[in-house]
């Protein structure tokens, strides 16, 4: 399955980042995204409780052929907690669920948005598989996984795809996954492309973000460590002025360098954000400037863990710290 070359992540619609914004205010803003062409929504179960489907649902209504759509299963807001569950009975639920939502017949694709640990992946893309033999879904992907994980759930049913975060600053897809999806043919779907607003120079400082904002409780945006890294925010926007183009136009042409099967999927709750965002699709940079940037921002300049501690025992991705 060859998946668009753009995509528009919904999470921040409804989600994570502070306070989201009003029904009217998300409709318009995916109803835009619609019109200028992106190619992929992609959303999930956990996303607001459910809301963030019933959003994308409601904005594609009678436009459903116009893209591609994607959500995930195995993570949900259960009471109001955070629950990684995959047991196939929990994820048969998950899609007719899903699909109730978004006021479609089928999906696209499906992710297993995290692997639950105390289930072997082949149960969960089992009854997955079971789902596209169904109808309801097209294909199966995975998310935040290891290459190991990948290929014991390719060993059950293939595979269309991988979303793990992938930017300049977290390279953790370098340790074997941006080489593993390439050669079997899988699409490497980059979340959190340009770094949740750091690479974006969106972020003045982390203290007047929203109380229940993710990034909060994020390593690298705590005083700990965000001197550092707001340091290199000055060489960072000379780089994007050389070049000719946005700083987060730069973070995703460097992406986009890595190889076709990227797909970065860029969130944001702005029309104007969007329209810069799609059109780094379209934007040439030298290689030795890109080369220049991946020497700026990277693993030996970032301070910070991706995620605390018990965030990083969530996932399965390949870690640096691992590989020391």
């Amino acid at each position: 399955m060859r998946l668009p070359s753009t995509g528009l992540g919904c999470m921040s619609l409804s989600h994570a980042y502070g306070v989201p914004l009003a029904r009217d205010e998300g409709l318009a803003m995916l109803r835009a995204a619609l019109d200028e062409g992106i190619g992929m929504l992609d959303t999930a179960t956990l996303y607001g409780g459910g809301r963030n489907e019933e959003l994308v649902g409601a904005a594609i209504a009678g436009r459903r052929d116009e893209v591609f759509l994607a959500s995930k299963c195995g993570m949900a807001s259960v009471d109001g907690v955070k629950v990684i569950d995959g047991r196939p009975d929990t994820l048969r639920a998950q899609v007719d669920a899903s699909l109730s939502r978004l006021g479609v017949d089928y999906i696209d694709l499906y992710y297993l948005h995290r692997w639950d640990k105390k289930v072997p992946i082949g149960d969960s893309v089992g009854a997955l598989a079971e789902m596209v033999a169904a109808g309801k879904i097209g294909a199966i992907g995975l998310s935040e996984v290891s290459v190991a994980r990948l290929r014991e759930a390719q060993a059950i049913t293939p595979i269309a795809a991988v979303q793990n975060e992938y930017s300049l600053w977290s390279r953790n897809a370098e340790l074997g996954m941006l080489d593993a999806t390439r050669e079997d043919g899988v699409t490497l779907v980059a979340f959190s492309p340009v770094a949740r607003g750091f690479l974006a120079d969106a972020i003045k400082d982390p203290g007047e973000m929203a109380p229940n904002d993710i990034r909060r409780s994020m390593p690298r945006f705590q005083p700990e460590h965000w001197g550092a890294n707001a340091a290199l925010l000055d060489s960072w926007r000379e780089l994007a002025a050389e070049a000719g183009c946005t700083p987060a136009q730069l973070a995703l042409a460097w992406l986009l360098s890595r190889g076709d099967h990227v797909l970065p999927i860029p969130g944001t709750t702005s029309v104007a954000h969007l329209r810069e965002n799609m059109a780094a699709v379209g934007i040439s940079v030298d290689g030795a400037l890109l080369a220049r940037a991946g020497e700026l921002i990277g693993t030996t300049t970032i301070s910070g863990a991706r995620y605390a501690p018990a965030s990083a025992a969530e996932v399965d991705a390949e870690t640096f710290e691992d590989a020391a």
